[in-house]
């Protein structure tokens, strides 16, 4: 459960690295994904995600054993349920950093997750997206992309308030796009 400030009444480490097969292949199927982010707002039984994702509770309980041997969530409290023991999870880090390449057939899976899930409401001033494309040194890039990793961690780290959940994506990519060969006129 969340506290009044909207913090996890549990403890959490700010970031996980998902570095083993088996965490990156947990990492792949777009119902664990939904679990892990309804994680983010409280610690919660199987029974309370299958309602939340309005699938069966034998699946919710398959893809928690995944994520829980993949080392991304825990059992953070047990409570007695008349003559029941409800096991409540909650995920190990907020933010999981991928450190290896992504068992997927589909490189682009997070993007392609991303698009699926968006949606636009007529007057509404999100969703905004930008592109921008600029030839820079490596290490300028480098330096963007933390920044984006740290304005990311932000955006995790909020209270959980409000009636929608909000995406964010961002990233910094080489492109193939041209590029004049030297810089005299």
């Amino acid at each position: 459960m969340a506290t009044d400030s909207g913090e996890l009444d549990y403890e959490i480490d700010d970031e996980v690295v998902a570095d083993t097969p088996q965490a990156l292949k947990a990492l792949t199927a777009e119902t664990r994904l939904l679990i892990l982010d309804l994680l983010l707002d409280r610690a919660a039984t199987t029974s309370q995600l299958a309602d939340a994702l309005d699938i069966p509770k034998g699946t919710v309980g398959y893809h928690l054993k995944v994520l829980e041997k993949a080392g991304l969530i825990h059992i953070v409290r047990t409570a007695k349920v008349r003559a029941m023991t409800e096991k409540y999870y909650g995920r190990v880090g907020r933010t999981i950093v991928m450190g290896g390449k992504v068992d997927s057939t589909d490189p682009m899976y997070m993007i392609h997750a991303a698009l699926r899930e968006v949606r636009h409401v007529e007057g509404e001033a999100l969703p905004m997206f930008t592109v921008r494309r600029v030839r820079v040194p490596e290490s300028k890039a480098v330096e963007y992309a933390e920044a984006m990793a740290d304005l990311a961690a932000e955006f995790s780290s909020e209270p959980r308030a409000g009636e929608r959940v909000y995406g964010m994506l961002a990233g910094v990519y080489p492109t193939d796009a041209p590029t004049f060969k030297d810089d005299e006129e």
